[in-house]
């Protein structure tokens, strides 16, 4: 059955706990190659001190959707569907309106904390410029509050390291740094952007457990985007994976890590290191690279790659459907097909198999 996601996501006079409303959010970038359709018709919601995962391949329109949640896309991008907060539509503010919003209400954590702070300004002075935008304070006062949020993310002897600067820290430092300043205000929301991407794996654990302190202490909603299901895994109370500027599957962690019901989810997870595999298994990739996003064809961007694409694949792209439970959707034609399937049986059939879907019965069955 397919849905009407308006319907389905519901409305945010009628939940009390919404905060965030995107609805059949497109953005486009006109190019002198054509059209770029960075994000195609994204809906989700997010509701008070829910932790949801986005996640896709780079150039799959995840940090587009959140830039615009934030008015921070160039003049040359073209916006239109609805962004609520709190029932309030956010297209269409003024920089001066938006201002209002951000950091206060909204915070922001980026990828590369070095072009999020400026090399001239120590780290405490950062923070502090942070709280007094939206608090009348004394500076005194906000250097205090810039040394008790160093504090509360990780940072050792925050007295002494809120007079560094940026380039005196150590990546892992200066990410925690970006936490405290998007957390200053004790934001409703926090969109983190590929927080851990340039970090190891232990620096990484210790980034997520700032970002799970500076959640604990606000109370505030978290929208995660990353390209490491690990990530979201420990983080995020649902998922939404996104692929060529589309959600194309949206549930549960348990429902995308168990129950995948599109082949590109299912992709992402063979393509994942597992603790409880063997050692000597192979990891499942996808073959192929993603679309350009200029001029994009009939069909579902996934056929290509997809071993389960049909003729109605190339012709019709599918659109979110209900799968077994109301919750989770997923779009594609034969996501009845993937029950009880996993990677190694979807992307390890070769062309040489007559029928890729018979093909996946078959083994299922097997």
């Amino acid at each position: 059955m397919t849905v009407n996601t308006n319907i389905q996501l519901g409305r945010s006079d009628v939940d009390p706990n919404l905060l965030l409303e995107v609805e059949n959010l497109t953005v486009s970038f006109p190019t002198d190659d054509g059209v770029v359709s960075a994000v195609r018709g994204v809906s989700y919601q997010l509701r008070r001190g829910e932790a949801m995962g986005i996640v896709g391949e780079s150039g799959s329109g995840k940090s587009v959707s959140s830039l615009a949640v934030m008015g921070l896309l160039p003049k040359s991008a073209r916006v239109t569907g609805s962004i609520r907060f709190e029932g309030e539509s956010l297209l269409g503010k003024s920089d001066n309106q938006y201002a209002e919003i951000r950091g206060k209400k909204i915070a922001m954590i980026f990828q590369d904390p070095l072009t999020s702070l400026n090399p001239v300004y120590t780290v405490g002075t950062q923070i502090a410029e942070a709280v007094l935008a939206h608090n009348d304070i004394s500076k005194r006062a906000a250097r205090d509050r810039a040394i008790e949020l160093l504090k509360s993310v990780g940072i050792p002897h925050p007295d002494q390291r809120v007079d560094n600067y940026p380039h005196e820290m150590s990546g892992g430092m200066r990410q925690r740094v970006v936490i405290a300043i998007a957390m200053a205000n004790d934001p409703d929301v926090i969109i983190a952007d590929e927080p851990t991407t340039a970090l190891d794996v232990t620096v990484q654990a210790q980034v997520l457990e700032a970002l799970e302190a500076a959640r604990a202490e606000t109370g505030a909603a978290l929208v995660l985007i990353t390209h490491d299901l690990g990530v979201i895994a420990g983080h995020a109370d649902r998922i939404c994976v996104m692929y060529a500027g589309k959600m194309v599957e949206m549930g549960s962690i348990d429902d995308i890590f168990y129950r995948p019901r599109m082949p590109y989810a299912l992709g992402l997870l063979g393509s994942l290191p597992r603790l409880d595999s063997s050692r000597k298994q192979r990891l499942t990739p996808i073959t192929g690279a993603p679309p350009s996003l200029v001029n994009l064809p009939a069909g579902c961007p996934f056929t290509p790659r997809c071993p389960l694409a049909q003729d109605v694949c190339e012709e019709k792209e599918p659109v979110l459907t209900v799968t077994d439970d109301p919750a989770h959707l997923a779009a594609c034609h034969f996501h009845d097909k993937l029950v009880g399937v996993d990677a190694a049986q979807l992307f390890g059939t070769t062309s040489a198999d007559p029928d890729p879907i018979d093909s996946v019965d078959q083994e299922v069955t097997q």
